[in-house]
């Protein structure tokens, strides 16, 4: 008996896939490799092809084409199997309830804001938590939505389609998403993941990242004798940080604002250090975030000569946009198959990175389609069913319509 996406979501869910960004292994949980042989299973049985876990439990599989589609480019479908750290990722007080708008005051007393999604989605049935953990829908509704397409193509010969790839990935809430997913044995001219919110975005652009690391190495002496001998590496440091222009500040930012965000700080009287992420749409923005922390440093750097103030910089990601671009024929067809799901699509810059931004940048063009979610990686995170439907009707349509061009 077939399930329906909604089924398939409320099962994921029940396993715990929280990645753990401390942990030296691949995948970072138990919970991932438990849920890879599931789904592995899961694609066995409906009759996908070349199915596979792979040592660090990313899990791929195919589903060929139908008879006289073999030329036709081969579409990639992507979702990551992990939940965001920090948070309980296990939801087993999932309910299904019609949306009367908002705010909706969970079974732990949390509420859910009001907001225009909430709205729009009133009278429609969504799927909540019990407000004490992450639901999963980042990106479990993904992974339902792909393999609901794919049990569909596969039952429905009228539905012809060229061949397409499935990968299904882990720890990507760690930045390792595609760590372990080789574009070229992956084997398709194009991608896409499953991994959005709001019913009918769709997202082709990204910020561009960077990440600082700030070190302070102070001198240590007993308080006591501490006159013109000790350098404090913890005071040092917060000057630094305090000395970030607040308006450039993560929460004081939105739309296509650039910012600086600190997210994580040790500190001792020796030595202390900061982790930060910068970020930007564009390399205008990209360099007035970090000349603004290159001046700070430089400028608490000259108020305390006995320090040692290291300031090292990574690029992490580029803006998917500038690869994206160069290939229109993807984002038409993409934007064509959200219209013929029955849904306005609307191009939304994501004010974060996807596994499309480092698929895209390693040559693969990897647009993010929505799955109807929302408040991701909070325990307010719901989804809405029809939203998770539609992106089953998208997929399907994208492997047709991509045939008949073909």
């Amino acid at each position: 008996m077939p399930s329906s996406a909604l089924e398939r979501f409320l099962r994921y869910i029940q396993v715990d896939t929280t990645s753990d960004p401390e942990s030296k292994t691949h995948p970072s949980s138990e919970g991932q490799k438990e849920l890879a042989r599931f789904l592995a299973g899961e694609l066995t049985e409906l009759g996908l092809e070349e199915v596979n876990i792979s040592p660090e439990s990313v899990v791929t599989a195919t589903l060929p084409a139908s008879a006289g589609f073999d030329d036709v480019p081969v579409i990639g479908w992507i979702a990551h199997m992990d939940t965001a750290p920090g948070t309980p990722g296990r939801c087993t007080g999932a309910k299904v309830l019609t949306c009367q708008g908002g705010p909706i005051t969970l079974d732990s007393g949390t509420q859910i804001p009001e907001s225009s999604y909430l709205r729009e989605t009133i009278g429609s049935k969504i799927v909540v938590t019990d407000g004490t953990t992450l639901l999963g829908a980042d990106d479990k509704a993904g992974i339902a939505a792909i393999i609901t397409a794919a049990e569909q193509l596969l039952s429905d010969k009228s539905l012809e389609h060229g061949k397409i790839r499935i990968a299904f990935t882990t720890d990507e809430e760690i930045g390792e998403g595609v760590l372990f997913l080789d574009p070229e044995q992956f084997g398709a001219d194009w991608a896409l993941t499953v991994d959005g919110e709001r019913t009918g975005t769709i997202n082709r652009e990204t910020f561009s990242a960077e990440r600082a690391v700030l070190t302070v190495e102070g001198v240590d002496i007993h308080p006591g004798a501490a006159k013109d001998v000790m350098v404090n590496a913890v005071t040092i440091l917060a000057d630094i940080l305090c000395g970030i222009p607040k308006e450039l500040a993560a929460e004081n930012s939105c739309d296509r604002q650039p910012y600086i965000n600190v997210y994580e700080s040790t500190a001792t009287i020796a030595e202390a250090s900061a982790q930060i992420i910068l970020r930007s749409f564009d390399d205008e923005g990209m360099e007035k975030v970090r000349a603004a922390l290159i001046n700070t440093v430089n400028r608490v750097r000259d108020e305390n000569p006995k320090a040692k103030i290291t300031l090292r910089y990574e690029v992490q990601y580029r803006n998917m946009r500038e690869k994206l671009d160069e290939r229109p024929e993807i984002l038409e067809s993409l934007e064509e198959a959200v219209r013929r799901a029955g849904i306005d699509p609307v191009w939304v810059p994501i004010r974060g990175g996807t596994d499309g931004s480092v698929l895209t940048e390693k040559g693969l063009p990897t647009p993010n389609l929505f799955t109807g979610g929302a408040n991701y990686h909070s325990t307010t995170e719901w989804l809405s069913v029809e939203g998770l439907e539609a992106a089953v009707r998208t997929l399907v349509a994208l492997a047709s319509s991509s045939a008949k061009k073909g």
